[in-house]
């Protein structure tokens, strides 16, 4: 297998899957571009993951003020691997909307990495965010089901695709900001393997958490169909 796998990287070389370059190694980016991208790491906020500046004798144990004051989180944990700006975006768009689905591989593996203590802390099954049947027949496929389909060989979780659905078509989530996103994701998923769900622990995977509605009123209809935790793990979240 490994003079195999020599032979195919010659051939076809693995190449940054921002800019296409050709690298030396599988972990995804050129060099150039690795310096571009904001890799989210310790210390952060144990409950929602949000990284902690300039604090001294910041630990994994502290909680940040939000987290601190709401007490009613529909989360356990949540987990991001990169900070969502200009190059990062650049790749998400293009794995989200341009077919660049190769790029799950790359991505599987940073939420691997992202979501290391969500994973210790003990997860029964790997749920993707689902999309409403329109728009899936016109994308062609679910990103967040292509990211859970890789990471559940890295972590040897099974995936769920089918007891979380989407049966409300909603217009997209980039078009309104605040408390207008919540209002437009209300109601529009359901369980409909309750059985599949109920004393689970389960990881909701997508490729951005913006203001985190969407993933919130995942996890509400998840908990009242009798999960027993929901924690959020995506690729990229917006931080103001």
């Amino acid at each position: 297998m490994s003079i195999f796998k020599d032979i195919l990287n010659f051939l076809l070389p693995p190449r940054c899957i921002n800019c296409g370059k050709i690298i030396t190694d599988e972990n995804g980016l050129c060099a150039d571009c690795f310096n571009q991208i904001t890799f989210i790491s310790e210390p952060y906020c144990k409950c929602c993951g949000a990284p902690f500046i300039d604090v001294v004798g910041a630990n994994r144990h502290m909680l940040c003020p939000n987290c601190i004051k709401n007490k009613k989180k529909l989360f356990r944990y949540a987990r991001a691997a990169i900070k969502y700006e200009d190059v990062s975006k650049n790749m998400i768009l293009a794995f989200k909307f341009m077919d660049k689905t190769e790029n799950a591989k790359v991505f599987a593996k940073w939420l691997k990495m992202a979501g290391a203590d969500i994973f210790s802390s003990g997860v029964d099954v790997l749920i993707p965010v689902p999309l409403h049947y329109k728009r899936l027949i016109k994308r062609r496929y679910n990103q967040s089901a292509l990211l859970a389909n890789e990471l559940k060989f890295l972590v040897n979780i099974p995936t769920d695709f089918k007891s979380l659905v989407k049966h409300k078509s909603t217009k997209p989530q980039v078009s309104f900001s605040g408390n207008a996103r919540v209002k437009n994701i209300k109601g529009a998923f359901e369980v409909r393997c309750p059985q599949n769900i109920k004393d689970k622990r389960i990881v909701l995977i997508d490729d951005v958490q913006t203001t985190g509605s969407t993933l919130n009123e995942c996890a509400k209809v998840l908990l009242k169909a009798g999960a027993k935790s929901v924690d959020f793990l995506t690729i990229a979240r917006v931080y103001k």
